[in-house]
């Protein structure tokens, strides 16, 4: 079984209750619980997974807050880039995330999130981004260079998990 979860994860075990989720998380024995193998991995990085192509990689999920996540040469990253500083006091989700589309409304919340991609995209200096999640449907034009992944990538990225490969 492979798991998605809403937060960082370390060494297959989620690190932190997730910020949008009920507790009981952290600790808990997925294997136990389910009677079968279990990888947990974060969210956006299951759904990068499976939207991986080649090269270098970044996904940026669109949610209720930010997942990001790294592929290079199909070597997995997952990321926490939500939380850093952004403007003004501010994180990239406090820009970019669901309470920011409602706060900004679709036009310039758009317009955050090309900042953001733009931002990101020269600093890892990656040839592909693709840009996911719940909110990702949102956007009225993609920026440049990004294409839209679906969340339907998640079951691929479940998939690849368990075959080591990109």
């Amino acid at each position: 079984m492979s798991i998605g979860y809403p937060g960082p994860v370390l060494h297959g075990k989620p690190v932190s209750e997730p910020r949008h989720l009920g507790d009981g998380w952290v600790g808990f024995d997925f294997k136990k619980a389910f009677g079968c193998p279990v990888q947990v991995v974060n969210d956006a990085a299951m759904q990068a997974l499976g939207s991986y192509k080649r090269g270098r990689m970044l996904f940026l999920g669109l949610g209720t807050g930010l997942g990001s996540a790294l592929i290079v040469e199909g070597v997995l990253e997952p990321m926490e880039l939500a939380h850093l500083p952004y403007k003004k006091g501010r994180t990239y989700e406090d820009y970019v995330g669901k309470a920011a589309l409602k706060r900004f409304g679709k036009k310039k919340w758009g317009r955050h999130v090309a900042d953001v991609v733009t931002q990101l995209k020269a600093a890892l200096e990656v040839d592909d981004v693709v840009i996911g999640g719940g909110n990702a449907k949102r956007l009225r034009t993609l920026p440049k260079g990004v294409r839209l992944g679906s969340n339907a990538d998640a079951f691929a990225g479940g998939y690849r998990l368990w075959n080591h490969h990109a």
